[in-house]
């Protein structure tokens, strides 16, 4: 019984063998063959079935075939489609542009006009990783915009640029608060910059409360580690900070350790102004001995 089972096992095994390179072949000899109007049937077909890898490779063996014909601006358009249905969104992208730049009149250009901008958005990479995809698809969205203002996917584009806006503006602000985090030499003064630079880049942020907040602390870290004679100025850009912070949230989560920073700022303020205080003294009783050495 165990030798029939292994028998029966053997023979399936080789019926699938025969059943898989029996399809191979067929679709080897579609492909050879010079009907192209059967292979081009039996590629829509395939098509039409989600066998978009079979699919593909029949429309670019057709596209030399039947360019300039009524049928290539299909080949164009479903061989797009083909691409983007495998996940190829950098191949879709060329083909739905291939589309728009053969056929600008047709019914079909709005259309792949769109897909290939959505291509670019979803190439878009994660937020921790260079973003010249994103800036890409922003530019290619905000161009059908410009093209189909008053297009329905007009509106799905907007969205779109939002979320990648979001996307830049959520990096940038990382970017910003890793130069706090980091606390090196220099990098207190480098993180007020970057924080200045991403709410003017993007002043309706999401984060302008949390990097005004984070801008009077590293203004204050900058202020301490500079030498006394400038921390008087630097601490009073810190109070600055402060002032158009609370203007600004004046119920914020953060008051009170921006409270806790001005008083901060203000103390090293006091010292720095005795510190002044004190190199003037010395100065002035320096000066009479040196005048008494050169009357001498």
């Amino acid at each position: 019984m165990f030798i029939n089972r292994r028998i029966t096992a053997w023979i399936a095994g080789v019926f699938l063998v025969v059943m898989v390179a029996g399809c191979k072949s067929r679709f080897e000899k579609l492909r050879a063959s010079n009907n192209i109007a059967q292979k081009y049937q039996e590629a829509l077909k395939y098509y039409n079935k989600k066998k978009y890898s079979k699919a593909l490779i029949l429309f670019d063996d057709l596209a030399q075939r039947y360019r300039g014909q009524a049928e290539a601006e299909d080949l164009y358009y479903y061989g797009a489609y083909s691409n983007y249905y495998l996940r190829d969104y950098t191949s879709a992208r060329f083909y739905f542009k291939q589309f728009t730049d053969t056929y600008p009149n047709s019914a079909r250009a709005e259309e792949c006009r769109y897909m290939g901008a959505y291509c670019y958005y979803l190439e878009s990479p994660k937020v921790g990783l260079d973003q010249e995809y994103t800036y890409r698809a922003i530019e290619a969205l905000q161009l059908f915009i410009n093209l189909y203002p008053d297009s329905e996917r007009a509106k799905e584009a907007a969205g779109l640029i939002d979320d990648l806006r979001d996307k830049l503006e959520t990096k940038a602000f990382k970017n910003a608060k890793l130069y706090l985090d980091m606390g090196l030499d220099g990098d207190y003064r480098a993180a007020v910059i970057a924080f200045e630079n991403v709410l003017i880049e993007f002043p309706d942020t999401k984060y302008a409360e949390e990097m005004e907040f984070l801008s009077i602390k590293a203004q204050c870290l900058y202020a301490e580690q500079s030498r006394m004679a400038r921390r008087e100025e630097r601490y009073g850009e810190a109070l600055d900070f402060y002032a158009n912070f609370v203007a600004d949230y004046p119920e914020s989560s953060f008051r009170k350790e921006a409270d806790q920073l001005k008083q901060d700022a203000e103390k090293g303020i006091e010292e720095a102004q005795k510190y002044a205080a004190q190199v003037a003294a010395a100065t002035a009783e320096a000066e009479p001995e040196e005048a008494i050495e050169t009357t001498n």
